[in-house]
């Protein structure tokens, strides 16, 4: 059921009516001709045989608005890079494939890593930097949109309603969150943002106080929605984390840069569901354990910067305030499951929750045991100023590859 309710401290833009998709595609085919549009899609080799990815294409090849699409494949040697052209070949649009494993990429990584600007952790968050090297390289977006390889909902009307916002030639918006509500199989889902970071943002105003940071993230119906569009100007100027912060993190460096007023959120789907992650409950590298520790230590940064002191006794008033208040949302979540005949599992729910307990003190010992650590991938301004041509460069890679 759709609402017109404004909270926080950045403006939501709702879903008040089904507006069929042929308005609003006809007014971004409108505006395209000032401000084209991009869309990028980061996607390991292995999810071009997924439950979503060849369903997304087909999608994408029917909408008109889009100038240019821009795949970041990872995990691909040269056979599986060739099938990822042929899969992908069907795009009408301007279609470029990042072969980050091959062997011009892999030069460029190489070059940017004598000035210490290379980033070496693989994964979505140096996927999604090199994409962002290349739309600036491109040269033909004035609008950005990123969204995830897995959307098992995926539906056209999704890149189109996460893309108005920063086109509209009357907005003002610079940067836009999509948010949606998750569900499937008659279940929650959400873990992360439900039981970690809501009640994290709450316990950690319980326990530092006033904070503009977490007022401005609580304003954020999703926070760690993968799809977001933003202008081209952006995109110099964020920097973007390499581990499982980057959500997190590219909110943090939005609100740096940017006023409120600058900045949006809009609902961008009726229905969305996308792989899940195990919790990994045993081992803190991987699944929603290792995602929950590099989440809460993205917030603890920035708060950091912002002045904030912790301490090890701190941190342990942290956590206990956070159990405390997720175990009382978990309560919230019963509820409404219920209300809304959901099937709820709180002995599973609870479990996650002390989880995430133990991740919030994981990540206080790695924040405060290594104060020195650069998880942010410097943004393309410092990367163009150390190395002035390497847009020229990243641009002549990819349509080497792409030849």
């Amino acid at each position: 059921m759709p609402d017109f309710f404004q909270n926080g401290t950045i403006a939501t833009l709702h879903r008040l009516v089904d507006r069929p998709l042929s308005e609003l595609t006809g007014e971004l085919d409108d505006w395209r001709r000032e401000r084209p549009m991009t869309l990028i899609i980061p996607c390991l080799y292995s999810e071009l045989a997924g439950p979503a990815l060849s369903n997304i294409v087909d999608q994408l090849a029917e909408v008109s608005f889009l100038e240019e699409i821009v795949i970041g494949l990872d995990g691909a040697d040269a056979d599986q890079f060739a099938e990822a052209r042929r899969f992908f070949a069907r795009l009408p649009q301007r279609t470029r494939i990042l072969w980050n494993d091959g062997p011009r990429m892999v030069a460029i990584q190489d070059e940017l890593g004598t000035h210490g600007l290379a980033p070496r952790q693989p994964g979505k968050g140096r996927n999604v930097w090199y994409c962002l090297g290349y739309f600036l390289a491109s040269g033909r977006g004035a609008a950005v949109a990123l969204h995830d390889a897995d959307i098992t909902t995926y539906d056209p009307a999704l890149v189109a309603r996460l893309l108005y916002p920063v086109v509209h030639p009357s907005f003002d918006y610079a940067f836009c969150k999509g948010f949606y509500f998750r569900s499937s199989d008659g279940r929650l889902n959400g873990r992360v943002t439900r039981l970690l970071v809501t009640p994290l943002i709450r316990a950690l105003r319980k326990t530092i106080g006033p904070s503009g940071y977490l007022d401005f993230l609580d304003s954020f119906r999703y926070p760690l929605a993968g799809e977001v569009s933003m202008r081209s100007e952006v995109v110099p100027t964020i920097r973007i984390p390499a581990d499982w912060g980057l959500e997190i993190g590219m909110l943090s460096e939005v609100h740096r840069h940017y006023a409120a007023n600058r900045i949006c959120q809009v609902d961008i789907a009726g229905a969305y569901d996308h792989k899940h992650q195990s919790l990994s409950a045993e081992d803190p590298t991987q699944g929603l354990h290792k995602m929950s520790i590099d989440i809460a230590k993205a917030m603890l940064r920035k708060l950091a910067t912002d002045g904030v002191v912790f301490t090890p006794e701190g941190f342990r008033t942290i956590k206990a305030a956070y159990y405390r208040t997720a175990l009382g949302l978990v309560d919230h979540y019963h509820n409404d499951a219920v209300l809304n005949g959901l099937t709820f599992d709180r002995h599973d729910e609870e479990g996650t929750v002390e989880v995430f307990a133990q991740s919030i003190m994981t990540a206080g010992e790695k924040f405060l045991s290594n104060p020195m650590e650069t998880p942010f991938i410097a943004n393309w301004s410092r990367v163009m100023s150390a190395v002035p041509t390497v847009l020229e460069t990243l641009d002549e890679a990819v349509e080497a590859d792409n030849a």
